[in-house]
C-alpha cells in the first residue's frame, strides 16, 4: 500500500485496527491473538466485532485490568508464547513489538509466525526511525509484507515517544505468514 497518512483519531493505529477487522471478516477469520493486550482497549474492539479474542501481556497489572473487562488475557512474553504451532488465524501486535530491542526482532517475529496459521495475517505496529526498505527487509525474512503504512509523528505529548522532537514514524505492517511451514 505504501506510505499513507495517519488515522486522524489521535490513537496511533485505530484506523488500521478497523481495516484489519474488515480483512479478518472478509477472510472468515474469527479468532485473534493480541501481543501486548495492555488495558484491553483493542481486545474489546475485536470482541465487539464478533472475533474470539486471546491476549497476552508481560504486565500482571495489565492482565488483571484486561481480565476485569471480561477478556481472555494471560501473562506471557512475545519472545516465548505459551501456544502450540499454528494456533491462531491472525495476530495483532500493535504496540508491543516497539519495546523489543532491534537485535531481538527476528526472534519475536519467528515466534509470532510460529503460533500463527499458515497463510494468516500478522499486524504489527511500531515506532521506528528506520526507512521503509529496511523494515520491509526485516519483516520479509518471515513472510510476505502485504501492507505497509507509515505516518509521521505528530506534535504533542501524547503523539509518540519523541513528543514531536524525534524523527520517528509510526509503521503499520501486515505480514502474511508463509503458506506452509519452513517456507
Amino acid at each position: 500500500m505504501g506510505a499513507a497518512a495517519g488515522t486522524g483519531t489521535g490513537e496511533p493505529g485505530s484506523g488500521q485496527r478497523e481495516r484489519f477487522i474488515s480483512l479478518l471478516k472478509a477472510e472468515g477469520r474469527h479468532s485473534i491473538l493480541e501481543i501486548g493486550a495492555g488495558l484491553g482497549v483493542d481486545g474489546l474492539r475485536f470482541v465487539r466485532a464478533g472475533i474470539h479474542y486471546t491476549g497476552v501481556d508481560p504486565s500482571e497489572e495489565n492482565v488483571h485490568l484486561a481480565r476485569s473487562k471480561g477478556l481472555d488475557v494471560s501473562v506471557a512474553s512475545a519472545r516465548q508464547l505459551p501456544f502450540a504451532d499454528g494456533t491462531f488465524p491472525a495476530v495483532w501486535a500493535m504496540n508491543r513489538v516497539q519495546h523489543i530491542p532491534a537485535g531481538d526482532i527476528d526472534g519475536v517475529l519467528r515466534e509470532l509466525v510460529r503460533v500463527t496459521a499458515p497463510g494468516a495475517p500478522i499486524a504489527v505496529g511500531l515506532w521506528s526511525d528506520e526507512n521503509e526498505e529496511r523494515i520491509r527487509q526485516v519483516f520479509g525474512r518471515h513472510g510476505a509484507v502485504e501492507d505497509f503504512v507509515s505516518w509521521q509523528e505528530a506534535a504533542g505529548a501524547e503523539s509518540g515517544p519523541g513528543a514531536g522532537i524525534w524523527a520517528q514514524h509510526y509503521e503499520f505492517v501486515i505480514l502474511r505468514t508463509p503458506s506452509w511451514p519452513g517456507a
